[in-house]
């Protein structure tokens, strides 16, 4: 019988009880040493054993990082030392073997936490799955690239992947203690956490520790800027940073106080994170290559994949678009995609009005930032021979109002009240309730078998490359041709084996300052509505 103490590799833990629904909650369970000290900027090392029972009750802090509107509702508290997991189960028997889901969350790499309110894993459990969420290093503790750390040992950058390669080790060599099966392991995430994916399904180190991939809303950190940065623009970061905090060597840099070196790595929300802050960079060991030109090359995992898109997923960008006066956005676009390419440009994103042009540029950035890429990694993956299933988010209700980025999320996890874009004092109706339980049955149903179909669910077919049909989720959830083909197709063009022109970091895409503005204002207006129960 399963209880709420178990033994694992590293101790015993006691967790919460039983829940009405059966659930057992684990909460704050390390996974590595705590990455503080000598342990700063280093791969994440075994988890320190301890002696007695270790209480797995509540949260683990999440990642010291950029400061956010909403504060303690992405981060309910925060500290260097983060790395822990979660883990929810319904199994009666530690012999069950149930299909096993790892969530790993979004935030640019900047901000973000396992302990979201949103994130609870207990629906989940319910319905059948073992699932586990996890903390990694956030901004400049995750991604310090600098020639010092290269000579301590492996080539440096990308800490925070590291951190999920051992969580996913951690997973596999403990997950059967909670009823869950090593050998049935799918990994999950939106935003940072989908680029994450596309990582690390890009990394020769994560090979064989999971056996299928969920991309929501991200793929492989590209922007608008163009592919994630490279070895030596990470390590050109790192240098201005210790320049910035007046050290003469990495060593001084770990003797800071965490807040510190925190405030000297502070991202600017109106910018790429991918070019002005600490995120994956192509360091030549966990991320080898460019990950477009890896899956280009067929060199990627071999998993089952089930990834999409939000239809108004630039909600969060707009700041970094083009501008939208109709004269000053084909000016801008030519700058970036080249005078001779503007019929093709125009004929996608049209712009003969003010109207037009302001809706063309808030598709462009979100086509740049998040779908595009996520229409190339389907794509390509689908070219390897891998099972590719590709859905459109269009679900829109009284109670979520748009499909906007990250709106998703309540949806999959079946947290409807924790919705943070639901209409103000609007609850979730039957609807949304059953558009909910529909997103939860696919994603369970791929995690079992790496096909998301299932009796009574409309069929979801296998991708087939261009113009074929995706699954629209939405009121009507239905299979249907791909909409956004077209405007795809046009930012594929610039990409050569799968890479999108290393030049466009050098573009500047120049908003006015009131569109600027109300971006801000915008991302405070979603602020507001992040007041979350269940803390």
């Amino acid at each position: 019988m399963l209880m709420q103490e178990i033994e694992l590799a590293s101790g015993r833990i006691r967790g919460a009880r039983r829940d009405e629904a059966g659930v057992l909650a684990f909460k704050g369970i390390p996974y590595a040493a705590p990455p503080v000290g000598r342990l700063r900027w280093r791969d994440p090392e075994p988890p320190v054993s301890w002696a007695g029972i270790r209480d797995a009750m509540v949260f683990g802090a999440g990642s010291l990082a950029m400061p956010m509107p909403a504060g303690e509702i992405f981060r309910p508290s925060e500290s260097e030392d983060c790395l822990t997991l979660n883990v929810w189960t319904a199994a009666r028997d530690a012999e069950e073997r149930r299909p096993v889901m790892v969530w790993i969350h979004g935030g640019g790499f900047q901000f973000g936490s396992s302990a979201m309110a949103g994130n609870d894993g207990t629906h989940f459990a319910a319905d059948g799955v073992v699932l586990v969420s996890i903390n990694y290093r956030l901004g400049v503790f995750g991604f310090l690239a600098h020639p010092e750390l290269d000579r301590e040992g492996e080539p440096s950058g990308n800490f925070a992947l590291l951190d999920m390669i051992a969580a996913l080790r951690w997973v596999k060599e403990n997950i059967a203690q909670f009823g869950g099966d090593p050998d049935c392991v799918t990994i999950f995430g939106e935003s940072a956490g989908a680029h994450a994916i596309g990582l690390l399904m890009a990394s020769p180190l994560a090979h064989g520790l999971f056996h299928r991939a969920i991309g929501q809303s991200g793929a492989w950190w590209d922007s608008e800027h163009g592919p994630l940065a490279s070895a030596e623009e990470a390590r050109t970061r790192g240098l201005a940073l210790m320049r910035k905090l007046g050290a003469a060597n990495i060593e001084d840099m770990r003797a800071m106080s965490a807040s510190r070196v925190n405030a000297a790595g502070i991202w600017n929300f109106l910018t790429d994170p991918g070019t002005t802050a600490f995120s994956p960079s192509v360091d030549g060991y966990v991320v080898p290559d460019v990950p477009g030109r890896i899956f280009a090359q067929g060199k990627q995992m071999s998993v089952p994949l089930l990834a999409g898109w939000n239809r108004d997923e630039h909600f969060y960008f707009t700041s970094r678009g083009l501008p939208t006066t109709p004269r000053r956005f084909r000016a801008a676009a030519a700058r970036q995609f080249g005078a001779a390419r503007m019929a093709d440009f125009d004929a996608v994103y049209p712009s003969r009005d003010g109207r037009e042009a302001k809706r063309s540029a808030d598709m462009l950035i979100g086509d740049l930032v998040i779908s595009q890429q996520i229409w190339s990694w389907g794509g390509a993956h689908r070219a390897k021979g891998a099972p590719t299933y590709i859905y459109e988010f269009h679900y829109a209700s009284g109670f979520s109002p748009q499909p906007i980025h990250t709106a998703d999320i309540p949806f999959v996890f079946g947290n409807l009240t924790g919705n943070p874009f639901r209409a103000k004092g609007v609850a979730p109706e039957a609807g949304d309730r059953a558009f909910s339980k529909l997103m939860r049955r696919y994603w369970i149903n791929f995690s079992r078998t790496g096909d998301p179909n299932g009796e009574g669910l409309p069929h979801w077919p296998l991708y087939e490359g261009v113009g074929s049909s995706v699954m629209h989720l939405s009121r009507n959830s239905a299979a249907a041709t791909e909409t956004v083909a077209a405007r795809f197709a046009f930012i594929e063009s610039f990409r050569e084996e799968g890479v999108l022109p290393p030049n466009w970091r050098a573009v500047e895409a120049r908003m006015s300052p009131g569109m600027a503005r109300l971006a801000v204002g915008l991302v405070r207006f979603a602020a507001r509505f992040r007041r979350l129960p269940g803390r």
